[in-house]
């Protein structure tokens, strides 16, 4: 009798943190939605810089969008530009919501010296600049790039994080020179494929059946956050998105989101629950893309292993 009381008791305790649970999140969605589902403002984000081999730099810049859910486009000009000099340093013009880290690069000569390179961006009234120095404080490696995306804790590495290179990620296809690019119609399915090849590292943790349970989903729910920078879990994948365009664009199946989505049930590598896809066998990830307005746009694909990843661009002309 009192086994069968005691599971009986630990069942109803289980459902009421469950509710609780349900509860508290569902409240802090409304909330985070609420507040910032539309509406605010893009901060643009000075990275660090690397040394390249031929002696120039790179600038690495990224973006914090305040919206949980819009998506916004600023077009190259008055709202959005560099200077000195060009305002087009490849800078997207469609920015995904919320944190997005170490974007793109913009390479300066070797003979940079101490000046500064400022993005700016206005968005609804509000204009934020970037300003980017070769100040030694903002070098980036790998080791930084790991903690700083949340692969690792803040300060930390390890022999495996130090010895993990990029993936790398192939668009299949023709190319125009250095460029990929594809045409074509409004509402016609254009297909992308393209290869990954990593190194398997850093490891994802293997889960079993267990770790699916209701006892193990509320515990990652609720378990306190182990470092103090983002969190992120580790595991291969890559996604498809907008860089440049303003018309509406379907992926299917629908991607990952490569931007710091830290809500439970978020198809985010930095959300509580996220799992990482099966890898292809043959490392070839395939996805339709469809457009439902006219205009040329560029498509961003990340390859991403937790801890490091590569871009690739397609640039595709679709007509009406």
């Amino acid at each position: 009798m009192q086994l069968v009381g005691y599971w009986s008791t630990r069942s109803s305790l289980l459902k009421i943190i469950s509710m609780l649970v349900l509860l508290c999140v569902g409240l802090g969605n409304v909330w985070a939605q609420d507040s910032y589902r539309k509406g605010q403002y893009i901060e643009p984000a000075y990275e660090g810089w690397q040394e390249n081999e031929d002696g120039t730099f790179s600038f690495i810049f990224g973006y914090h969008n305040e919206n949980w859910e819009e998506e916004l486009d600023v077009p190259v000009g008055e709202n959005n530009f560099f200077s000195p000099g060009l305002e087009d340093r490849g800078q997207p013009t469609h920015f995904l919501p919320r944190r997005n880290r170490f974007t793109f690069k913009v390479q300066v000569p070797a003979d940079w010296g101490d000046k500064e390179l400022a993005w700016t961006v206005n968005v609804n009234g509000v204009t934020r600049v970037a300003y980017a120095t070769l100040d030694r404080d903002y070098v980036v490696d790998n080791v930084v790039i790991a903690s700083e995306t949340g692969s690792l804790g803040a300060g930390t590495s390890s022999p495996e994080s130090r010895s993990n290179i990029p993936p790398v990620v192939t668009v299949q296809g023709d190319r125009v020179g250095d460029e990929i690019v594809r045409n074509i119609r409004v509402g016609q399915a254009l297909t992308l494929q393209a290869h990954v090849a990593d190194d398997g590292l850093p490891k994802p943790r293997e889960r079993t059946a267990s770790d699916f349970s209701e006892e193990a989903m509320l515990t990652r729910v609720m378990t306190p956050p182990r470092q103090v920078t983002v969190g992120k879990t580790n595991g291969l994948f890559l996604s498809w998105n907008v860089y440049r365009g303003e018309g509406g664009v379907s992926f299917d199946p629908p991607q990952i989101k490569p931007w710091e989505d830290t809500r439970n049930s978020a198809n985010s590598p930095w959300g509580a629950l996220w799992t990482p896809p099966p890898v292809p066998v043959d490392g070839m990830h395939s996805v339709e893309v469809t457009f439902d307005e006219p205009g040329t746009y560029i498509l961003w694909a990340r390859a991403d292993d937790g801890g490091l990843f590569h871009d690739q661009y397609v640039t595709v002309n679709v007509a009406p």
